[in-house]
C-alpha cells in the first residue's frame, strides 16, 4: 500500500467523488484538512434504506409525474406506497439511462437497441441532472448527521467542494461535456468558467486501479514488471484497463499499457437474456403475467447465487400451491436447468475473455495477471468461468474480497488525493483535415486532382488530407504537449471587430495504422470538436500579404497545443510575436455523437 501525502493546500476542501452507474450508484467523500493525510469516507445510508443498517450503493431510479416533475429517486421510489402511486398517477420511470449518453456509434452490435426510454420531454442531461442533485442532497444530509458539529462543518465547506464523476472506458468528451452541464443545471456548481472547472472527470477503469491500489491489492501482479488488467464488470458495462508500474516503490508511478475497452455487457444484459427465455418458456401458461416479478427475483438472487451449469436453478416467485409442472413451476418455484442459466452469462464471458486477449496483445509489457471488480463481480459463476477461459492462457485472475462494489466511487475520491496514474493510451487517432501542397508526381495527388483548390496564397493544394496530431496507441504523459500548425487567411475586406480561430479536431476511430486522406474508410472518420479562441489582438498586428492577383489578405500563423493525456483533452492556441511566444486558453466545443 503506498504512503499518502498530507494535503498541502492552504484551506479546507471537499471532495465529493460521484458514480452514477447504470443499476446502482454511489457516493465517497475526502475532507481535505492542510497538514493532515486525507481519508476516504462513504455515504452508507441512503434514504429508505435506513432499515438495513445503511448500504452503500443506491438504485440509479427516478419517477416522474405527468408534469415532468420528479416525484422520487433512489431506493425511495421502490417503496411499495410509491410504487402504488406512480401506477394509479401514471407517473414515468427512468431507469438505467446512463447509457443514452453513450457515445453514436459506439454500440455497433445493437446491444442497447431496447434500452428504457427517457421520460416525456426530458433529455438524458435532464434526467442525470435530477439525479446528481439528489445524490448531493443525500451527501449533505449525510455529512450533516454523521460529522461532529455537522451543519457547522458544512457549513465550512459547502463553498469549496470539488467533484469528480466518473463515467465508463467508453465516454468521450462529448460525454463529459453534458455531465459538467448535468452538474451544473444540478446546482452543484455555478455556470461560470470558475464554477465548471471544479467538476473533473476520472474513467471506471482508472477509479479502480487506484482503489485497488489502496487495498495492496495488485502489488504482487505487478512484479517484476508485469502489467495487470482490471476489469470493473457493472450493469451496464465492462470496462478494461491495463497499467504497469515505474519507479521504485517510494516513488511508484503507473501508465496505462493499452487502450482501455469498454463493452455493453454488464449484469443487465443477464438480466435480459433471462427475460427472454422465461418469457418463451412461460408463453401460454397463467403465470405468463409474472414474468416481470420472476425475472426481478432472478436478477436479486438467482444471477448473483448461481455457481455451475451442472445444476438446476430455482427463482421462487409464488407459494406452495403454484404448480404446473407443464411449465416447470413447482411450489411457487420456476426450475430452469443450469445450462440454460449459463448461456444467459456466455455472451458476457466471452466478450470480457476476448477484450483480455485484445489488451494483452497491446499491452507492453506483458500482462499475466487479471483483477475483476465492481458489482457484477460478485457473481461466483462469471468469475469462474473467466478463471476457466482464462487460466489455461497463462492468465491469473483474481476476485478481491474487499467491498468492490464501492471500488469506482471510493477510486474517484482517490484520484484527486493519491494521483498515481502519470500516463494513458490514446484509444483513436486524432488529427485535423488539412489541404496538402499538391505534387504533380504524387500518384495520391494526381488520383484527387478533381479534388484541388487554388488557396489565398495562389498555391494549388489537395482537399481531404488527414493530418494527424496522435495516433491510436500513442502513450501519451499528462504534461506531453501536442502541436498541429495551422494557418487562418483573412481577406482585406473582411472587416470584423472580432476575430476568432475555428479549428476542428477530427477523430479517426478504424483500423487503418496511419490514415493519410478522409475519403478513405470515411464512415469511421468524424469531428471530435472545435477549438475556439479570440485572437482579435493578434490578428491586427499583422502585417499585409498580396496574392498573384494584387488582392491583399492577412495570414495568421497559429499553432493548436492539445494535451491528450490528461481524463480531459485540454487545449490552447499558441503563435509568435515579434520572436516571442504567446499563449491563450481555447475553449474546447464538442460535437454531437
Amino acid at each position: 500500500m503506498l504512503a499518502r501525502k498530507r494535503y498541502a493546500g492552504s484551506s479546507r476542501k471537499l471532495i465529493i467523488a460521484i458514480d452514477v452507474g447504470t443499476t446502482f450508484s454511489g457516493v465517497s467523500y475526502s475532507v481535505l484538512d492542510p497538514g493532515q493525510i486525507p481519508q476516504v469516507c462513504g455515504v452508507n445510508r441512503f434514504p429508505a434504506q435506513e432499515h438495513a443498517g445503511g448500504d452503500s450503493k443506491i438504485p440509479s431510479i427516478l419517477l416522474y409525474d405527468k408534469q415532468g416533475g420528479m416525484r422520487a429517486a433512489g431506493a425511495e421510489a421502490l417503496q411499495d406506497d410509491v410504487m402504488d402511486t406512480a401506477i394509479q398517477e401514471e407517473w414515468a420511470k427512468a431507469e438505467w439511462f446512463k447509457l443514452h449518453l453513450r457515445p453514436r456509434g459506439s454500440d455497433s452490435d445493437h446491444e442497447l437497441s431496447t434500452l428504457p426510454p427517457l421520460p416525456p420531454n426530458k433529455s438524458v442531461v435532464d434526467v442525470f441532472s435530477d439525479y446528481l442533485a439528489y445524490l448531493f442532497n443525500c451527501t449533505r444530509t449525510y455529512i450533516q448527521e454523521t460529522h461532529p458539529a455537522g451543519v457547522q462543518f458544512w457549513n465550512s465547506v459547502k463553498h469549496n467542494i470539488d467533484f469528480v464523476l466518473t463515467h465508463p472506458n467508453g465516454w468521450e468528451g462529448r460525454q463529459q461535456s453534458q455531465m459538467r452541464e448535468a452538474a451544473v443545471q444540478a446546482g452543484l456548481v455555478p455556470g461560470n468558467d470558475e464554477g465548471r472547472a471544479r467538476v473533473s472527470f476520472v474513467t471506471e477503469g482508472e477509479a479502480s486501479l487506484h482503489f485497488c491500489l489502496s487495498k495492496g491489492l495488485i502489488v504482487e501482479g505487478m512484479k517484476n514488471g508485469k502489467g495487470v488488467i482490471i476489469v470493473d464488470a457493472g450493469g451496464g458495462t465492462i470496462d478494461l484497463s491495463a497499467y504497469a508500474r515505474t519507479g521504485t516503490d517510494a516513488n511508484a508511478s503507473y501508465t496505462e499499457i493499452a487502450p482501455a475497452r469498454c463493452l455493453f455487457k454488464g449484469a443487465i444484459m443477464v438480466k435480459r437474456n433471462a427475460q427472454a427465455y422465461v418469457e418463451s418458456h412461460l408463453k401460454g401458461s397463467k403465470y405468463f403475467d409474472r414474468v416481470g416479478d420472476i425475472v426481478e427475483t432472478f436478477d436479486r438472487t438467482t444471477k448473483v447465487t448461481f455457481k455451475s451449469s451442472k445444476t438446476m436453478a430455482y427463482i421462487k416467485f409464488g407459494g406452495m400451491s403454484d404448480v404446473d409442472t407443464e411449465f416447470d413451476v413447482r411450489g411457487g418455484k420456476l426450475a430452469i436447468t443450469g445450462t440454460e442459466v449459463a448461456k444467459f452469462f456466455q455472451p458476457t464471458v466471452t466478450s470480457i475473455s476476448q477484450a483480455v486477449l485484445r489488451q494483452r496483445t497491446q499491452a507492453k509489457p506483458a500482462v499475466s495477471s487479471v483483477f475483476l471488480v465492481g458489482g457484477f463481480a460478485a457473481s461466483t459463476y462469471l468469475f469462474t468461468q473467466l478463471q476457466e477461459t482464462l487460466a489455461p492462457l497463462g492468465f491469473d485472475v483474481c476476485r478481491p474480497d474487499s467491498h468492490m462494489n464501492k471500488a469506482v466511487a471510493d477510486g474517484g475520491v482517490l484520484y484527486v488525493v493519491d494521483h498515481h496514474v502519470s500516463s494513458r493510451v490514446a484509444r483513436f487517432t486524432y488529427g485535423t483535415i488539412g489541404r496538402r501542397v499538391y505534387q504533380k508526381k504524387n500518384k495520391e495527388h494526381k488520383q484527387r486532382n478533381h479534388k484541388t483548390c487554388i488557396s489565398a496564397d495562389g498555391v494549388k493544394r489537395v482537399n481531404d488530407s488527414f493530418i494527424s496530431i496522435i495516433h491510436a496507441g500513442a502513450q501519451v504523459t499528462e504534461t506531453q504537449e501536442f502541436k498541429q500548425s495551422l494557418a487562418e487567411l483573412y481577406d482585406e475586406s473582411d472587416d470584423r471587430d472580432r476575430y476568432t480561430t475555428v479549428s476542428d479536431i477530427q477523430v479517426y476511430r478504424g483500423h487503418i495504422e496511419r490514415p493519410e486522406w478522409t475519403d478513405v474508410d470515411s464512415d469511421n472518420f468524424g469531428t471530435l470538436c472545435t477549438v475556439s479562441a479570440d485572437v482579435t489582438a493578434a490578428v491586427r498586428k499583422l502585417a499585409p500579404r498580396y496574392r498573384p492577383d494584387g488582392g491583399c489578405y492577412y495570414q495568421f500563423d497559429f499553432d493548436v497545443v492539445l494535451l491528450f493525456g490528461l481524463t480531459e483533452l485540454k487545449a490552447q492556441l499558441s503563435w509568435m510575436d515579434n520572436g516571442v511566444q504567446k499563449r491563450t486558453p481555447a475553449e474546447v466545443i464538442y460535437a454531437d455523437g
